[in-house]
């Protein structure tokens, strides 16, 4: 008998058994791609020149703020485009205390000046604008990655696609218009003062001060679903943000039966700022701003210590739930812009999955009955290999986690046929072996040790490709590659183990073996 035969036999049986559990039950441990189970397929455009603007609008109130404790009168300091900041000073006398607060500003540069008007710009570098436009889609694509893992999908696709695209493939998603308003919210919370001192009479005739600025909160009548839009009147300057949120978790509303809420919790930090503006503005109304909508503006009775609030605004209890998302995975650093969509029906996928199995089943059938018929117990053998091959390929498939798309079925019925092709290079062999005079065992032993070189390089080079595909291709293109890589490597095991150890209990034992049924 070989040696190592029952170390082999109990090699292939370990094999046989792991496959078995990681495929069982096949539907949960199998992720099946968009294209087979049906989903939604996005491409999102980052709107990076207003994440540009953003910073620029904030650099532009950190040197108004500097100034005003330096005691520099300014006439006007705002942004113009999306990297340039205008200053213009009441007296151009302070034109050096001017000039030494905007050098703090490291990102800009000054053009422009004029000394006697009190005026200069202050422009940021491209570098810099370069480095911003890339941040807003990084953190875009972390954002929205954080919250698509929150909301629960199975193996989803989120990648960057060229300097300013995203791409999202959430596979099991049906619901669309839910998916793409999780997704493209940008979820800037922020709290700001109500001017009280200015009717919103007057502010809707455009007597408005330039600190201010007029928001709407939306209210649905339930039974006439009529939305109604109250204005208000509120100042520009955010006094806390949702950066400092550390809880956001969704509750019953207890004043409005059938509603929900949203009850948030703040940072150290966050509650130590919400506690001073609740003690510095007692009745007062703060409006809590949510992407540009009032959602409520409380009155503050009393200071609120704790660092806990709550958002109502008749909630359903998935928009409590997806708003509670949004906030703890974080705002959007620049607004995003839906370039492309598609949806895949259940019914689509499941045609796919069908006419896939019947391709792989279909040509399986056929390489079965061929090796049957040409290389009769060699071929049987053969048979019993691309079997095992197909289990190995699926199992591993499941054990890492692999998403199973329509590409990697045609990647599976690639696999069914190289298969085979590595079998028949060792019949082959074998046959060479036996026409020069060797006796069976000694064509079998030749015919397996002079193939293998063969089988290996073939293999490796196509397994090589498929890496290739994986790691660069498209989604769909490294569902290809990676059904091809798993079957490609399965195929060597079977090959060389498989095959190769049915053949030593069928023709390498201690009776004499006159033929080979090859």
């Amino acid at each position: 008998m070989p040696r190592n035969l029952w170390s082999r036999v109990t090699l292939v049986a370990v094999v046989v058994v792991l496959s078995g559990w990681y495929l069982y039950p096949p539907k949960r441990t199998i992720n099946l791609g968009l294209d087979l189970q049906g989903g939604t397929h996005l491409v999102l455009g980052v709107e990076a020149d207003k994440y540009v603007a953003s910073q620029t609008d904030r650099a532009a109130e950190d040197l108004k703020a500097t100034l005003e404790r330096k005691g520099v009168a300014v006439k006007r300091i705002a942004r113009e485009g999306d990297a340039t900041v205008v200053v213009e000073l009441a007296s151009p006398q302070s034109w050096n205390d001017a000039l030494t607060a905007a050098a703090e500003l490291q990102n800009f540069g000054r053009r422009d000046e004029d000394q006697a008007a009190g005026r200069f710009k202050l422009v940021m570098s491209e570098r810099v604008v370069s480095r911003l436009r890339d941040d807003a889609v990084r953190q875009g694509l972390e954002t929205i990655r954080n919250r698509v893992d929150q909301f629960g999908v199975a193996e989803p696709t989120i990648t960057r696609q060229g300097s300013d695209r995203i791409l999202i493939q959430l596979p099991g998603i049906h619901d669309v218009a839910r998916a793409k308003a999780l997704i493209g919210k940008t979820a800037l919370l922020e709290f700001k003062l109500l001017d009280e001192r200015v009717s919103v009479e007057e502010a809707l005739k455009g007597n408005l001060p330039d600190t201010d600025e007029i928001l709407y909160q939306r209210r649905v009548d339930k039974e006439t679903k009529t939305e109604r839009k109250i204005p208000y009147v509120v100042q520009k300057r955010a006094l806390l943000t949702g950066a400092e949120l550390t809880r956001a978790e969704v509750q019953a509303d207890p004043n409005s039966p059938g509603n929900w809420q949203v009850s948030i919790e703040f940072t150290a930090t966050g509650t130590r700022i919400f506690g001073e503006v609740t003690e510095q503005n007692v009745g007062k109304h703060l409006a809590i701003v949510l992407d540009g909508s009032v959602y409520s503006a409380p009155r503050i009775n009393e200071r609120i210590p704790g660092g806990r609030a709550v958002i109502t605004g008749q909630f359903t209890v998935d928009e409590a739930r997806d708003l509670a998302i949004v906030l703890r995975a974080g705002a959007l650093p620049a607004p995003v812009t839906i370039l492309e969509e598609r949806t895949v029906g259940p019914s689509l996928g499941a045609d796919s999955i069908r006419q896939g199995l019947i391709a792989i089943s279909a040509s399986a059938a056929v390489v079965f009955v061929f090796m049957l018929f040409y290389y009769r117990l060699s071929g049987l053998i053969a048979d019993v290999a691309l079997g095992l091959n197909l289990l190995l390929l699926f199992a591993c498939m499941a054990a890492i986690g692999a998403t199973l798309t329509l590409p990697g079925l045609a990647g599976i019925a690639l696999t069914v046929g190289m298969a085979v092709d590595t079998n028949i290079l060792i019949f082959e062999r074998i046959r060479e072996e036996l026409r020069l005079g060797k006796t069976p065992r000694a064509s079998i032993e030749a015919g397996f040790r002079r193939a293998l070189r063969t089988i290996i390089d073939t293999h490796l080079t196509v397994m090589g490709t498929a890496v290739i595909l994986v790691s660069f291709g498209t989604s769909s293109v490294k569902g290809f590659g990676a059904s091809l890589f798993l079957g490609l490597a399965a195929s060597l095991f079977t090959a060389y183990f498989f095959t190769r150890l049915l053949f030593d209990l069928v023709y390498m034992g201690r009776r004499k073996v006159e033929a080979i049924s090859i």
